[in-house]
């Protein structure tokens, strides 16, 4: 009988595109400013939660008090499910959207 052989398994580049990219991130948690959290805390809570460095935790933080709101995290809508029960939990304002419309 003949030998049988099996061709090579063949690498394939990954795209070049940010298609993957969008695909991968599609959802993003926003917290929102509000009248109750000190800033302070608020930068506490990104640190502690998210594990941010104090200078991120700051950055974020700064923004959600200038700007209005600041995305904190972006990944699949279950996570950021997650993500926003959890800053509910800590008592801030905080909700999920599709990345395509910040």
């Amino acid at each position: 009988m003949g030998r049988v052989t099996t061709p090579a398994p063949v690498e394939l580049d990954e795209p070049a595109s940010e298609l993957g990219l969008a695909l991968q991130d599609p959802w993003v948690t926003i917290v929102w400013n509000d009248p109750v959290n000190l800033m302070s805390y608020v930068a506490y809570v990104f640190r502690t939660y998210f594990g941010y460095t104090e200078e991120k935790a700051t950055e974020l933080m700064l923004a959600v008090h200038h700007e209005g709101r600041a995305v904190v995290s972006s990944g699949s809508r279950e996570q950021m499910e997650r993500h926003v029960q959890a800053m509910h939990e800590y008592g801030l304002w905080a909700t999920l959207q599709k990345s395509d419309s910040v």
